[in-house]
């Protein structure tokens, strides 16, 4: 059954002039800038915002911070299964480069970055509701998150994945708002002081099986930690300029849709616990629906359902049971 799946890559600009495909999910991070009146401030605003903090960070040799400006590609992946020539909106991810103005080279930076996913929807917004809806105290279902992770996987060491990228994705998230992290004494000169949660979160659960290890690092001039999710050896498998391609463009996301965690006016101490009730932060000049994601986020979960899960059940059952390794 391993042959079954087909996957095929499409790259979209991301710019002031961006619109989402059909095939993109509305709550996915730079899809939700692109709506309204003021899609094109909004997304020029927040272009601004990455290019600014990714000079800040790379502030070597960079005397005007104006060295570097990034250019941001959409990785959009499909899948058709069992050869139905069906294509299934699978995974989007964003591909970073790096402009240098003083060599007038272009540098490859990192894949991954932000992680989109029908499938996750489904797991977290469709099947974890329904679980546990008559259940007094909350539990996950047998075998979460293990169609997902193995889908993930099974790309990531693709022939197609190695054609097109030089090394494996990097994903950053936020971090969880009902977990502490405490900080360390470990300290990187880009991605900053590392922190330790006090357990691990679903989120971390759930992608550990997709095959990726986390860790916590707050960067220089931060108010909170990132969550960066990843393969290998994070410090050591990355420049300098990789990574700072990644934590000037999530970090902005973050400002914009969490402001209360990454745009609060008080740094994260020793002890920190984020809150998305922090009253004490400032927002952007971008501003979106929070309620209306969410609400969004379900019907994305229904979609993939509709269209991938109940369709394809057997095939995936069996796709599935012959990759359990």
């Amino acid at each position: 059954m391993s042959n079954d799946f087909t996957f095929t890559i499409g790259r979209t600009r991301f710019d002031e002039t961006y619109c989402p495909s059909d095939n993109t999910r509305i709550t996915t991070n730079f899809a939700n800038l692109a709506r309204g009146e003021k899609r094109e401030e909004n997304l020029r605003n927040a272009l601004r915002m990455m290019d600014s903090r990714f000079n800040t960070l790379a502030h070597w040799d960079n005397p005007n911070g104006d060295r570097y400006s990034l250019e941001l590609e959409i990785i959009s992946v499909s899948t058709d299964i069992a050869g139905s020539g069906q294509s299934f909106p699978t995974i989007e991810i964003l591909k970073t480069d790096i402009a240098d103005h003083k060599t007038n080279e272009r540098i490859e930076g990192i894949v991954g970055n932000n992680f989109s996913s029908y499938v996750r929807d489904y797991d977290f917004s469709v099947l974890l509701l329904e679980h546990n809806k008559d259940l007094t105290q909350f539990s996950i279902p047998d075998n979460f998150g293990d169609l997902h992770g193995k889908l993930f996987k099974y790309f990531v060491n693709s022939d197609l994945f190695a054609q097109q990228f030089h090394k494996r994705p990097v994903i950053c998230l936020s971090v969880s708002d009902s977990k502490i992290y405490r900080r360390t004494e470990n300290q990187h000169p880009v991605l900053g002081y590392e922190y330790e949660p006090n357990e691990p979160s679903l989120t971390e659960q759930y992608f550990m099986k997709m095959g990726l290890e986390v860790r916590y690092f707050m960067p220089p001039h931060s108010v909170a930690p990132l969550a960066f999710y990843f393969f290998g050896d994070l410090l050591n498998d990355y420049s300098n300029l990789e990574l700072i391609s990644t934590i000037s463009t999530m970090e902005i996301f973050q400002k914009i849709y969490r402001p209360e965690i990454y745009n609060a006016n008080a740094v994260a101490g020793q002890c920190y616990r984020p809150s998305l009730k922090h009253q004490d932060h400032s927002v952007t000049q971008i501003v979106y629906d929070r309620e209306e994601r969410s609400s969004l986020a379900i019907e994305q979960g229904r979609f993939a359902e509709a269209h991938f899960i109940k369709p394809f059940r057997t095939v995936l059952e069996q796709w599935s049971a012959a990759n359990s390794q």
